[in-house]
């Protein structure tokens, strides 16, 4: 059926269309970068958890933990200490495992390795493991954030 007359043109039925698309694009590439240089989280400055999770762990064993909206681990030394790391790889911000039976950090992106200390060892990861601070007060483990 034809219509005598349209509540608008070709060319601005056109028009629109193609500044609908333009304003998608844009809005495509400006929302991340906007998420770049202002993020919508916060890492937090300490972590409480109980100190039982602690006292579990034998040497070499680990135990992961939230820190923020990041993976992180909670790990006893072979000397008995505990240690933490942020376990988000340094070379394009992947999940790290740890393999205890290896005693190492493992990251399957780019096969990049960290020895038990979170020190890169092998692969693409320019900086050790980020570490984290642990502490112990009454019932509570504490992690803080190292400076």
């Amino acid at each position: 059926m034809k219509l005598k007359y349209s509540l608008f043109t070709r060319r601005a039925f056109l028009n629109g269309l193609l500044g609908g698309g333009a304003a998608a694009l844009a809005a495509m590439f400006i929302g991340p970068a906007v998420k770049f240089i202002f993020p919508p989280y916060r890492e937090p400055d300490e972590v409480k958890l109980p100190a039982a999770d602690a006292a579990s762990l034998r040497p070499g064993e680990a135990r992961s933990f939230a820190w923020g909206n990041k993976p992180a681990l909670l790990k006893r030394a072979e000397s008995g200490s505990l240690q933490a790391f942020v376990t988000v790889c340094t070379h394009l911000d992947c999940n790290v495992t740890y393999k205890p039976e290896l005693r190492k950090f493992y990251c399957a992106c780019h096969q990049g390795w960290y020895d038990e200390n979170g020190i890169n060892i092998a692969g693409p990861p320019p900086r050790p493991l980020r570490r984290l601070g642990v502490s112990v007060e009454g019932d509570v483990l504490i992690i803080r954030r190292q400076a």
